[in-house]
């Protein structure tokens, strides 16, 4: 995996994600890194729960969270970097005048999280092949979530598959929803709000709530690697 995580410009990337709710990293995880993860979607002792999309209406596809303990690789990244995270997840609550803050490191995070029943792993693998899809959503798994999350993407497009853009809408007052789309290459990452954002207006900041999904796959498979802080509820 490279770079380290730490010596990626937080500055640029924090700012970018303060203002429009989701911010891309070209380049992240090297071609070694992506193909071992890909790879890794066959070993069936790393999960806990395979979800089917189609039997839920989530979309076409499948997808498989990790187990506890989840791979080192995935606790390093949550280590690095939930901490340049949670400043500015705190200051989210505080411009929308929310009364809940965010420990600074990630273990009180996640004893908090324990603390409400949520003790399962959310972090996970998906694919999708021809025809695949994910409906818009958001990754709320029990009463403590984190506001902000990752996703990795792990093929080339055009080259492993085609279609699959990842999609983010963004509401606005007394307005439609706000399209976003990214075409991410292999080994990027984007950092994006799980539920919501505050944007400044005329009169103050107001929330922004944001879904996130996969436009269909029109051939070859697709696979993301996608990490999440909070625990799901048992």
């Amino acid at each position: 995996m490279n770079p380290d995580f730490l010596k990626l410009n937080w500055h640029s990337l924090l700012e970018n994600l303060n203002s429009s709710g989701a911010v891309l990293q070209k380049k992240v995880l090297d071609e070694a890194s992506c193909s071992e993860w890909i790879s890794s979607y066959d070993q069936s002792d790393l999960f806990r729960k395979t979800v089917v999309m189609e039997k839920y209406r989530f979309g076409s596809g499948e997808y498989k969270y990790f187990k506890n303990p989840e791979p080192e690789q995935i606790t390093k990244i949550k280590k690095e970097i939930y901490p340049k995270l949670s400043p500015l997840a705190n200051q989210w609550m505080e411009n929308l005048g929310i009364n809940n803050r965010f420990p600074l490191d990630l273990n009180t995070f996640q004893d908090l999280c324990k603390e409400k029943g949520q003790t399962q792993p959310t972090s996970l693998l998906l694919k999708y092949g021809k025809g695949g899809f994910n409906t818009l959503h958001q990754d709320l798994y029990g009463d403590i979530y984190f506001p902000i999350q990752l996703a990795f993407f792990l093929n080339e497009p055009d080259k492993d598959y085609e279609g699959g853009e990842f999609v983010l809408t963004q509401s606005r007052p007394r307005a439609q929803s706000k399209p976003i789309v990214f075409r991410p290459e292999r080994g990027d990452m984007i950092i994006f709000t799980t539920d919501f954002f505050p944007v400044k207006g005329v009169k103050g900041y107001y929330r922004s709530q944001v879904k996130h999904g996969v436009s269909e796959v029109h051939s070859g498979n697709r696979h993301t690697l996608g990490i999440i802080f909070h625990y799901a509820v048992s």
